[in-house]
């Protein structure tokens, strides 16, 4: 093995192994376990939140397939409709070319070329994460097969009367004149106004004052709303108000959805521009009157006057027009939740459109039933509460969007409005007997991305063909998603895969946290505080990270505060770690569905983790090549007390991985292995080995033991970690397998080690862990008394019992060995100790003689000083926290950081207040 572990130099050649042996694919053998990977966009890049979910998925899978399940992990990747129209729009436009100088078929073509081109990027990344789904089956939501499926569930539900064509309120977007779903839509607050208008009452004996931050909306008004129970206003219901500008009369009416404490408890109703006010609009039979057309322009709805203004330019002109007419009461600053298109960033429209829907509550009631009954299972289960009251109160889903890129809706139109669904226009007119002088002319929306994702368990299976992959691998294990998409994606996917399969798509939900950066923040471009998980595996200078950071921003102070924000968090940039160090980073963060708060201090240590496998590997190997390690099974070996201790201890961890991994815990099987192998076999067990291996008197069975349990424990060690560390796991197994007496290609396809209890010696565990009392009372008395760990010492053992005496004769010559002693006794009953520095395991007292180790004045001068030091650096964090200003003002990341030095220097104050009293009692 190389002297130090290079990441770079074994992960691609064993990613590539890998992936042309075909070891990715279901074996054919075992029982069926399978995982659909969400399908990223085919725009998209790998993020941190993507590098989570695919480490989770590709850990699931592993696992499973080493347990000798025919795994299938499905890949694949999203058209994502608005987001690949977009940038093959843009790179059109960088050319002075729109797509409407293409047309339509041409369009298409550049976009078939932009993916064939440039869509491959997520899933190249995905391969450096170290991801084994099975390439050879990679579909994409516009291939023809699904696309197949996409028109089969149409025409069906279309038949069953599922889907219909009608006209309600839908998110518009103005720039790309299209519906949006509500997870395309950001609302984050801003600072705006709240206008009070007077609307004077018909009759002319009063007015109510109404208040919008919307003024250019009132145009379209059909009603004034006051609560039935306000007295302020009771006597005001059924009369009329004459709206201003628009010269209609318009009824006061009541309704519970009026808050009376808001405002003057007046509430204006645009039923065409408000998705509160449409409700309210069809309880009461309201006028609805469009005032916009697509470009969010006000349209011929409104008065001649304002015909054709843009929205806001027309928001200035009313209010102007209405303060001229003494009918402006007041305008107040107020703080709004503005939503806008996360693509186009421009303010997004409640509009009325013909659309295509989904009647969902029929769907919905048996997806309903389906989690009820256990059939679904969600983990963290308190996400079955959110789940429920999403499809509890679900509305009708809008699936058609004004785009070009996408599955186009199998729908055609004769002249008359006639609307008729099939596969084809030739299968139109022969079912419905159209003749050929008619003309037919084909819908020109396409349906919403989310409409053909939630076909993606059985539709990437073949279906609507009965295939053997649909039979084997449907419905799949498990589902491992964001708590975001619960209800655009998963809950879709129950309802639509529980219609046409009679069956749910997977039977577990594994729902994970958002990855934020080390303060708690969310991660976004605007922030600057990205981290791209590429950059981690492979390093990244800090001009590189900087310009990487602000690249895109125009504005130059926020440029300016990201820079600064980049070089003092990042001074040196990012170093390389490597794969298995960032997938173990994200193990060892996935508790049960909390956000996450990623930090780049905790994978420099799980770098440090592989190193120490590393190392241990190459110790192993260095004691054990060319040797008698038993790898043809032979017998004729003695086992330590270390071999027993060890053996026994890897049964435990394996219980806790499998338990960890089984029950979705990664934080927790990531933290067993780790303990095991850095406490346990590294920190103990290696050093335990020496003193049999380097013994000249130590027997040869003895020695063919030890060889044996070090190369096993490793062997079974690394199939252990396989899969939450492929790389490094499977180049070490590469050199220890012979010497283990495994056989086979890749450690991919070995068995996971399974406990055996009847490899536990409790005696073995005791004895060793009496053992590690006394050298770590030893450590800790050189530590505490600044004794070289170099220099020999003399140790006496005080109120020992039989036991602690048996167990101290058999094991000399470790205490020797690893506590670097000159001799070990017990105290005999009743004789006085000399001047000792004592520690305690259990009842027994642990004594080092201190005369001839330690200068006791020259001690005392050295902790009083250091003392001294630690009160004054505790008086200076002190004083800090006890100043208002500075904990009122100061970020909460920063206060918490001095809290934790306040108490840290607590601890080192009481403790060397601890080692004064124990030195200065020696003198005396």
């Amino acid at each position: 093995m190389e002297k130090t572990y290079q990441p770079q130099q074994i992960e691609s050649h064993w990613y590539q192994t890998w992936e042309n042996k075909g070891y990715f694919k279901p074996s054919g053998e075992g029982e069926a376990y399978s995982i659909m990977i969400p399908p990223p966009n085919v725009t998209g890049s790998l993020h941190m939140g993507h590098g989570f979910q695919e480490a989770i998925m590709d850990g699931l899978v592993r696992y499973n397939r080493m347990k000798g399940c025919n795994t299938l992990w499905q890949v694949g990747t999203d058209h994502a409709g608005i987001a690949t129209q977009m940038v093959v729009e843009r790179q059109l436009g960088a050319q002075g070319i729109t797509r409407h100088d293409l047309g339509r078929d041409k369009f298409i073509e550049k976009v078939w070329e932009w993916k064939k081109e440039s869509g491959g990027t997520i899933t190249q990344q995905l391969r450096r994460l170290g991801a084994s789904p099975d390439w050879s089956r990679e579909r994409f939501t516009m291939d023809d097969g699904f696309y197949k499926a996409v028109q089969e569930v149409f025409i069906k539900l279309h038949k069953e009367g599922l889907i219909y064509r009608g006209k309600r309120l839908v998110n518009w977007d103005p720039k790309l004149h299209t519906a949006i779903s509500d997870l395309e839509v950001i609302s984050e607050e801003e600072n705006g106004f709240l206008w009070h208008f007077k609307y004077p009452l018909t009759d002319g004996s009063d007015h109510l004052t109404v208040a919008t931050t919307r003024p250019e909306t009132m145009l379209g008004d059909s009603a004034v709303a006051v609560h039935p129970d306000d007295e302020r206003y009771k006597h005001l219901i059924g009369k009329t108000i004459t709206l201003p500008l628009a010269n209609r009369e318009i009824k006061i009416i009541a309704d519970d959805y009026v808050d009376q404490e808001f405002g003057t408890g007046c509430v204006k109703i645009t039923p065409a521009h408000d998705f509160n006010d449409y409700e309210m609009g069809k309880r009461h039979d309201l006028e609805i009157i469009n005032i916009l057309d697509d470009d969010a322009n006000l349209n011929s709805n409104v008065p001649e006057q304002y015909r054709g203004m843009e929205r806001f330019a027309a928001r200035k002109q009313i209010v102007a027009d209405l303060d001229a007419l003494g009918l402006l009461d007041k305008v107040d600053d107020h703080k709004l939740k503005v939503p806008r298109g996360d693509r186009s960033g421009v303010v997004i429209e409640p509009y009325m459109t013909n659309q295509w829907y989904v009647n969902t509550q029929p769907l919905a009631d048996k997806a309903i039933k389906a989690v009820e009954d256990g059939d679904i299972n969600f983990v963290p289960k308190q996400w079955e509460n959110t789940y429920f009251a999403w499809m509890r109160d679900i509305q009708d889903w809008c699936i058609s969007r004004q785009l070009w890129w996408g599955h186009r809706i199998p729908a055609w139109y004769d002249d008359e409005g006639n609307v008729y669904v099939g596969r084809s226009e030739a299968e139109v007119r022969a079912e419905n007997n159209i003749a050929d002088h008619i003309t037919l002319k084909q819908d020109e929306d396409v349906l919403d991305t989310w409409f053909s994702s939630g076909l993606w368990t059985f539709g990437t299976l073949g279906w609507p063909e009965i295939t053997e992959e649909l039979k084997t691998f449907h419905p799949s294990n498990v589902l491992v998603t964001g708590f975001d998409i619960i209800f655009f994606w998963v809950a879709r996917m129950i309802m639509l895969t529980l219609h046409f399969m009679d069956d749910v798509p997977f039977h577990t939900v594994y729902v994970h946290g958002l990855v934020r950066d080390s303060h708690g923040q969310k991660m976004s471009k605007s922030k600057g505080n990205v981290l791209d998980p590429i950059d981690l595996i492979d390093g990244i200078d800090l001009e590189s990270l900087v310009t990487k950071r602000t690249a895109g921003m125009m504005q130059p102070q926020l440029q300016q505060k990201v820079e600064k924000m980049t070089r003092k968090e990042f001074p040196e940039g990012i170093a390389s770690y490597g794969t298995d160090a960032l997938r173990y980073t994200y193990y060892s963060l996935a508790s049960n569905g909390r956000d996450i708060n990623f930090d780049v201090g905790r994978i420099e240590g799980f770098r440090n983790f592989c190193n120490k496998i590393w190392n241990a590997a190459r110790y192993v190997l260095m004691n054990t090549e060319d040797q008698d390690c038993g790898q043809d099974n032979s017998t004729g070996y003695e086992l330590s007390l270390a071999d027993r201790w060890i053996i026994s201890r890897l049964q435990q961890a394996e219980k806790e991985v499998i338990a960890g991994i089984e029950s979705y815990r990664f934080d927790l099987a990531s933290q067993a292995l780790y303990n095991f192998v850095w406490n346990e076999y590294c920190d103990w067990y290696l050093e335990l080995s020496k003193p049999v291996l380097w013994d000249d008197n130590a027997s040869d069975a003895a020695k063919k033991g030890t060889r044996r349990t070090l190369i096993r424990v490793l062997e079974a060690t690394l199939r252990l970690a396989h899969p939450m560390m492929p790389f490094i796991t499977e180049e070490i197994w590469q050199k220890v397998k012979t010497l283990a007496g495994q056989e086979g290609e890749t450690l991919m396809l070995q068995r996971f080690p399974q406990p055996d209890d009847n490899k536990i010696d409790p005696e073995a565990v005791a004895d060793i862990e009496w053992l590690k009392g006394v050298i770590l009372a030893l450590r800790n008395i050189r530590g505490e008394m600044n004794i070289s760990p170099a220099k020999p010492i003399n140790a006496l053992l005080k109120n020992a019992t039989a036991s602690d005496r048996k167990r101290l004769e058999a094991n000399r010559q470790f205490l020797a060995k690893l506590a670097k002693l000159e001799s070990i006794e017990v105290l005999p009953e009743g004789d006085k100790a000399p001047m000792s520095a004592i520690q305690l395991v259990g009842d027994l007292e642990v004594l080092v003689p201190m005369k001839g180790l330690i200068d006791v004045a020259a001690e005392i001068t050295r902790l009083s000083k250091e003392a001294e030091k630690i009160n004054k650096d505790l008086t200076g964090v002190t004083n800090k926290l006890s100043n208002a200003n500075f904990v009122d003002k100061a970020p909460a990341a920063v206060v918490e950081k001095e809290k934790a030095r306040q108490a840290e220097l607590q601890a080192a104050q009481q403790k060397l207040q601890q080692q004064l009293v124990e030195i200065q009692a020696m003198v005396n």
